[in-house]
């Protein structure tokens, strides 16, 4: 699969076949992951993976600020990836430091975040794994969940299985809706 068939193809899965995703292809999801790109290159995505239907239960209960949508994906789902990232360093040049060497601050871990839930995605899907981005989450309940080291905070919850069914696209915006160019 090319890389624009990936990225045109991949969707948000919320219903999964009732079998568990073999602990080696997750491994090679995030191995796959971890050449994400990211402020330089300091690396601060980290993975937490759940197959514990119990640990689930508990994260669609208590982790997802009571969104139905979202418990009922959980419900379904035979894993969930916790993408978190390490605080304070992303948007920084010199850790020894406090200052920031851009007008975003600390809100650029948030991007690096992004990147490599993006890239993980991608990576699942090329392996025949399908994903769907949570973010209606309760960071704090889900980091005492799992009990999250104290210098990460969580991005995302990632659910991931093996597709039951393959959504339709949905449409997108017209390229002249969302392209510019700048010209003198």
């Amino acid at each position: 699969m090319d890389a624009i068939e990936m990225i045109k193809e991949r969707r948000s899965i919320r219903k999964f076949k009732d079998k568990k995703v073999d602990r080696e292809i997750m491994r090679e999801i995030v191995d796959i992951s971890r050449w994400a790109p990211s402020w330089v290159n300091y690396q601060i995505a980290r993975y937490t993976l759940v197959d514990d239907e119990e640990i689930i239960k508990k994260l669609a209960t208590e982790g997802v600020n009571g969104f139905v949508y979202n418990i009922d994906t959980l419900k379904n789902a035979k894993g969930v990836a916790i993408l978190s990232f390490v605080k304070g360093k992303s948007g920084k040049l010199d850790l020894e430091k406090d200052d920031y060497a851009t007008s975003k601050a600390n809100v650029w871990e948030v991007f690096d975040a992004g990147i490599a839930c993006q890239t993980f995605c991608l990576a699942a899907h090329a392996k025949g794994i399908g994903t769907c981005i949570m973010g209606v989450i309760d960071e704090k309940s889900i980091s005492k969940i799992i009990n999250l080291p104290q210098e990460e905070t969580v991005a995302a919850l990632i659910v991931y299985g093996y597709e039951d069914g393959h959504p339709s696209p949905t449409p997108r915006k017209d390229i002249d809706e969302i392209m510019r160019f700048v010209d003198r």
